[in-house]
């Protein structure tokens, strides 16, 4: 009894080297099941050498994975790291398959900057199969393991040996292929980012490198910024209601068959049809929008130690007030007066988000006691943020139907998912023109609004589901946002707006991100070296021009 015992605990004994052959195969085939999706769909084989060419890639995406864990596996340290990267690498692999994700550093900072709210919206019963199928039970195997390693040497040659055949495999495919790696690679350079567990590794490591500042200072903007307001100026009280995951494309201002803009169609809007975003995540797209450095040059590490528009605002005398109702003002307003809004409060919130419409709470009272001269407030809102949209609108607002009312948005149909999200961009629309209601309530204001979105979204398009890809391979979803604006008579006045020119100006340009700062600084009559009137979209649309200190 006690030799059965023994024979059914005992730990099974494995060669290091036939584990390392064991883990590549594993890897190849079951955690990179994104890689070969995309592969088998881009990819355009023709004749011999296209087939040569399908058949080299298994044997390089081996040979990658082999010398990977060949340098991982090492006695003691190996046998933990390997099962972190392959519950890591099964959860990385449901992000990429199911919502078609590319990992790159944005998206690992994305990850770290990620609210609580939105991982719990990814554990699924369909995630935790995942996970545990292809994760979790591979790991608890690996445990069970008994890695027997050969003397140091011996271990060493075996490894460089094999190590070596599967490169010299590689070199006998090479002359027959090299032009199909370089033709598919310079036209999909986004799959290497698909290979794990070696993308996320990279990634990770180009973050770190990113972040890594020892000892920055930090920078100011122009301490000789100054007010200078036009003669006939009135107390200015503006808002920008800063959107999230809202894409041009399905605003009916601009063009989209359903209505999901009843209300700010009825206002005197102007309204930019055309819009690029800085980024396609709110980590990178929110410093952005209040930077003076342009979209190609931006570094949202370079931000956290530079001032912002805010700060310049600041510092020529508004009072500067930010409401969060989203994943964070991304240090943009750390500077400045700000609040998160109370996820208790059962009005608006269930315990992990609240809807948008907790911002407009106490905000008309707040209008009423402004004690500065000027005041400049940021609303930012959660709008249409997924994949839970069935959660960023009240009952009341769920006008298109079927609907997907579920965090799984892969196992709804697309008309679904549309529906959903439409729902959520007819409640912003809601929230933006109650927005303009509340400032009509003071006509005595010099005030007006300006509305934009962060970045878009993809709904399933090709596959594609949520929002994050390199902005080099970002579909127009994700890059084309909306944006509305809205000026008091006292403000169009005061300021010397030509408001038809204005309309006329952004119907017809192409706008984006970059030219936020720029405007918006002219608008709140600040003088600054900083600002550049070539990106200013109320420039040859005013009837006087902007005063100067000189």
């Amino acid at each position: 009894m006690k030799k059965l015992m023994s024979l059914l605990f005992k730990k099974p004994e494995v060669p290091a080297t036939r584990l390392v052959a064991a883990l590549s195969a594993y890897f190849l085939l079951f955690l990179n099941i994104s890689f070969w999706r995309f592969v088998f769909t881009h990819a355009e084989p023709s004749g011999l050498i296209g087939g040569l060419f399908m058949l080299s890639v298994p044997v390089l995406i081996f040979t990658l994975l082999y010398l990977s864990f060949s340098l991982l596996l090492l006695p003691y340290i190996g046998k933990p790291l390997l099962i972190l990267l392959l519950i890591i690498s099964a959860g990385v692999n449901y992000l990429m398959y199911q919502f078609g994700v590319f990992i790159d550093a944005d998206m690992i900072r994305n990850t770290f900057e990620t609210h609580p709210g939105e991982v719990k919206d990814l554990i699924t019963l369909r995630s935790v199969l995942w996970l545990t199928a292809l994760g979790i039970v591979p790991a608890v195997m690996l445990a069970r393991i008994k890695i027997v390693f050969k003397p140091f040497w011996k271990e060493t040659l075996g490894r460089l040996k094999r190590c070596g055949l599967l490169l010299l495999c590689l070199l006998i495919f090479l002359p027959f292929v090299y032009k199909e790696y370089a033709s598919f690679g310079r036209n999909n350079n986004q799959v290497r980012r698909l290979v794990s567990p070696l993308n996320y590794i990279y990634a990770t490591v180009r973050y770190f490198q990113i972040e890594h500042q020892k000892k920055r200072p930090f920078t100011k903007l122009d301490e000789a910024a100054e007010h200078v307001p036009y003669p006939d100026e009135e107390k200015t009280v503006f808002i920008l209601v800063l959107g999230e995951t809202a894409r041009a494309m399905n605003f009916s201002l601009n063009g989209y068959a359903r209505e999901t803009n009843p209300k700010l169609k009825t206002q005197d809007i102007v309204n930019f049809p055309h819009v690029e975003s800085a980024g396609t995540a709110t980590a990178f797209s929110v410093p952005s929008i209040f930077s003076f450095t342009p979209r190609g040059d931006f570094s949202p590490t370079d931000a956290k130690y530079t001032e912002n528009l805010l700060d310049l605002l600041q510092q020529t005398g508004y009072e500067i007030f930010w409401k969060e109702n989203d994943n964070g003002c991304k240090g943009v307003c750390q500077r400045v007066p700000n609040v998160e809004m109370d996820l208790k409060d059962q009005r608006f919130c269930d315990g992990t988000y609240c809807r948008d419409e907790i911002l407009l709470d106490g905000l008309e009272e707040y209008l009423a006691n402004i004690q500065g001269e000027h005041a400049f407030i940021v609303l930012h809102t959660i709008g249409s943020h997924g994949p839970t949209y069935y959660r960023r609108y009240p009952p009341e607002f769920k006008k298109f139907t079927p609907t997907c009312d579920t965090e799984e948005i892969q196992t709804c149909t697309q008309e679904q998912i549309i529906n959903t999200y439409d729902n959520t961009i007819l409640y912003t629309d809601h929230i933006v023109s109650s927005v303009i209601d509340i400032l009509k309530k003071f006509p005595h204001y010099e005030s007006g609004l300006l509305y934009v979105s962060d970045h878009g979204e993809s709904l399933g398009e090709n596959g594609v589901y949520l929002h994050g890809l390199p902005y080099s391979i970002a579909p127009k979803e994700q890059t084309s946002v909306p944006m509305v604006l809205w000026m008091s008579e006292v403000m169009k006045k005061s300021d010397h707006i030509d408001y038809d020119c204005l309309k006329k100006k952004a119907a017809e340009g192409n706008f984006s991100h970059d030219n936020l700062s720029h405007s918006l600084l002219s608008l709140m009559e600040v003088d600054s070296k900083w600002y550049d009137k070539k990106m200013d979209f109320f420039e040859g649309c005013r009837t006087t021009p902007l005063p100067r200190k000189s």
